[in-house]
């Protein structure tokens, strides 16, 4: 059996991405949690890997984590690690989800949907 036989690029590449972490350090998101970028965005000077960057670009708009899985076509598992990384330095903040009773802005519900549609 080769490498390439039993090593599943898939499983490999997030596992590679998070250096082996399944949780962020810090804080837990929701798939309907809403990114957005602080400042001016990271350059690759900052030292961060290429899919924190491609994440800190997206979210110069607020985005949810669904959405930032399904554009990057990577686990929401590992978004939310990366995001947590983004968040710990304080290129992103993140915005939870509000409780069911709150939940009565239109926007909400759209980008919710957007997010699903674009999975």
């Amino acid at each position: 059996m080769t490498h390439e036989e039993w090593v599943d690029p898939e499983i490999v590449r997030p596992y590679v991405v998070t250096r082996g972490r399944t949780e962020p350090v810090r804080g837990s998101f929701d798939l309907i949690s809403l990114a957005v970028a602080v400042g001016s965005p990271p350059g690759p000077e900052t030292g961060l890997d290429p899919e924190h960057l491609s994440i800190a670009r997206l979210c110069r708009e607020p985005i949810s984590v669904a959405e930032i899985a399904a554009r990057l076509d990577l686990p929401a598992g590992t978004i939310r690690v990366l995001l947590g990384d983004l968040f710990d330095q304080g290129f992103v903040t993140v915005q939870d989800p509000q409780p069911e009773v709150d939940m009565q802005d239109e926007k909400m519900y759209r980008a919710v949907l957007d997010g699903l549609r674009s999975l």
